[in-house]
């Protein structure tokens, strides 16, 4: 019963092994779409559209939504920072050199491009949704960005 019972435990402790040697490096990808309303833009990994924030300025990277609300709710749950989860890609067209991040007051690290940081939106339908690229919300405007790090409206 005691050597069965050290098989068993042998043989667990075996296939737990290989788990951890194989554990994965998780990735952040920007990549560029082509949209017929506003031409080439950033997206995610998963397609959806990549914004920026006119109150945001490029010189100081700094996320001026994070902390901010009204009476929509608040900035980061209606415009979440697009968040760097490990190892950050540029995709074909990407500039990898303007890649960046700046860190958040919660420790994340937010994705910038050129300086500006990137959000997502809450309410995308769906891949390179432009619908909402222009909106006036926080006390700004939200902008699609282009591989050459200009807001695309």
């Amino acid at each position: 019963m005691k050597r069965s019972i050290l098989a068993l435990l042998a043989g667990a402790a075996l296939l737990a092994v290989p788990a951890f040697g194989l554990a994965k490096t998780q990735t952040t990808k920007v990549k560029v779409a082509n949209t017929s309303s506003l031409g080439k833009i950033l997206v995610k990994g998963n397609g959806f559209t990549l914004y920026i924030f006119t109150r945001d300025s490029k010189h100081n990277n700094k996320d001026t939504c994070y902390s901010a609300h009204n009476s929509f709710g608040k900035c980061r749950d209606i415009w979440p920072p697009f968040i760097d989860k490990g190892k950050l890609i540029a995709g074909t067209g990407v500039n990898a050199n303007k890649l960046g991040t700046i860190k958040l007051p919660n420790g994340s690290k937010q994705v910038t491009y050129y300086g500006h940081p990137l959000y997502g939106y809450s309410g995308d339908f769906g891949p390179a949704d432009t619908s909402y690229v222009g909106q006036s919300q926080f006390g700004g405007n939200w902008y699609a960005i282009g591989p050459g790090g200009k807001a695309k409206h």
